[in-house]
Parts: C-alpha cells; sequence; structure tokens
C-alpha cells in the first residue's frame, strides 16, 4: 500500500485561505530588512504568502496587507514583480 505524500499548506494573507503551497507566492524580508518575492519558497527571513490572482495582489497592495505582515516597507517593485509573475504564470 503507498502513501500520497502530504500537501504542504499555506495561509493567504489577503484571503485567509489555507491552500497548496504550489498555488500561492512567497514575499520574504530578510534579516537586512529588504523585501523580495521568493521563487524558490525556501530563503530564509519572514515570509508571507499571496495567493496567484491579481484582484488578491491589488488588494494586498491597497491595504499594505504584507506591510503589516512583514512588518516592513513593501516597494511598489515588489507587486509590480508579483503581478507580472501572475501574468506569466498559465495555471
Amino acid at each position: 500500500m503507498t502513501r500520497s505524500k502530504k500537501q504542504p499548506l499555506r495561509k493567504c494573507v489577503v484571503t485567509q485561505e489555507m491552500l497548496p503551497k504550489q498555488q500561492l507566492i512567497r514575499v520574504v524580508r530578510n534579516k537586512d530588512g529588504e523585501v523580495f518575492v521568493d521563487d524558490t519558497g525556501k530563503m530564509n527571513g519572514r515570509g508571507a504568502y499571496v495567493t496567484k490572482s491579481l484582484d488578491v495582489i491589488e488588494q494586498a497592495e491597497k491595504q499594505q496587507l504584507l506591510n503589516r505582515h512583514l512588518k516592513a516597507s513593501v516597494s511598489g517593485d515588489v507587486y509590480t514583480e508579483l503581478k507580472s509573475k501572475v501574468q506569466a504564470d498559465p495555471s
């Protein structure tokens, strides 16, 4: 009998939904206070997950949710990078 591997779940900071890690994008703040998008999902630092949806990313930007969760100021470049990743991803 083969056992299926457990799917890691994470919570989106905007929608508060528990989703598989592959359906989310991770944003990280490192020790130096720099905020950036984590493509690998394994970088050191405080992380926050956002659903791969333009509406969700725009809502996070408007309500400054990533600033609150990462306890740092998130630049517009990070939101621009998030939006471009969502538009480039066909899934």
